[in-house]
């Protein structure tokens, strides 16, 4: 499982040196958009409105706009000492707490934790301490370049970190339009909606629980492969597929000896010399 960050989570003295890891991935199926004329891959570029011309990325800076069409631009150099100031901070944790006590809306993304070199033991004793008193941990932690709010828990044997949002990133319930504010149900109705809650409670079982669009799209997708419905895009003037780089060495390597035996120009032919007709007079 790929590291993506190394640090240290501490909870009063004791540090534990662990590495992260993303817990969970994103499966969608990605689809691409193509030009209908002609099948090739639509791309996008960088281009700046005022110039009217393509923008290389070593030509944008980063900046923030605090008013409209108002900028404060920021160096990359002080981005970078500011992420390193912060990157080199301890994962601190500053407060336990039990898990009820947060509503999921505040929880984003979850990392795993495996230990580092030496931290084995003190892996364990947070582990076990957390499991035995149903706590779990509030920290701050960097990741990605921000600053984040972090719970650390235990999930089937193994430290979890648990990134959540700070309280101004979650928006006022109180702004959500229409909502009633008192019920309008009978108390027949809400006795039967019970009973209906109650017939369909089962125990969780994530697994029988499926994407059945991401299922059924992929089975179209090897279906039209299967019947070769399929599209290449069309080659471009130079001869060179829109596709970017050549899926098999020796089919390059065959196109470009081809071309450069059409390219190579024709050998002149020797001109055929003409036999004279005049017969040479004899000397008397």
């Amino acid at each position: 499982m790929h590291t993506m960050w190394k640090g240290t989570i501490s909870f009063g003295l004791v540090n534990i040196p662990v590495k992260m890891h993303a817990a969970t991935e994103n499966k969608d199926v990605r689809l691409r958009q193509l030009h209908k004329e002609c099948q090739s891959p639509i791309k996008y570029e960088k281009v700046c409105p005022v110039c009217d011309k393509p923008v290389e990325q070593e030509e944008i800076v980063k900046a923030y706009e605090y008013a409209k069409n108002k900028f404060v631009v920021l160096d990359e150099e002080d981005l970078a000492a500011l992420q390193k100031e912060q990157e080199d901070k301890a994962v601190e944790i500053v407060d336990f707490v039990k898990l009820e006590e947060i509503d999921p809306i505040y929880f984003e993304k979850s990392y795993y934790l495996s230990p580092n070199e030496g931290g084995t033991k003190a892996y364990s004793l947070l582990r076990n301490a957390l499991e035995e008193t149903g706590k779990i941990g509030v920290a701050k932690m960097i990741i990605r370049s921000k600053e984040q709010l972090a719970v650390i828990r235990v999930y089937q044997n193994t430290l979890v970190a648990e990134t959540i949002h700070y309280p101004d990133e979650v928006r006022n319930v109180a702004d959500v339009p229409n909502v009633p504010e008192a019920s309008a149900n009978s108390e027949k109705e809400l006795d039967t909606a019970k009973m209906l809650i109650e017939q369909l409670t089962t125990v969780f079982e994530p697994e029988k629980y499926t994407d059945e669009y991401r299922t059924a799209l992929l089975e179209l997708i090897e279906q039209k492969k299967n019947n070769e419905d399929t599209t290449t895009p069309v080659a471009t003037e130079k001869g060179k597929s829109t596709t970017e780089g050549a899926t098999n060495l020796m089919d390059a390597l065959q196109a470009s000896l081809d071309r450069a035996k059409q390219d190579k120009p024709k050998p002149k032919q020797p001109t055929k010399k003409v036999k004279s007709t005049t017969k040479k007079k004899t000397a008397t």
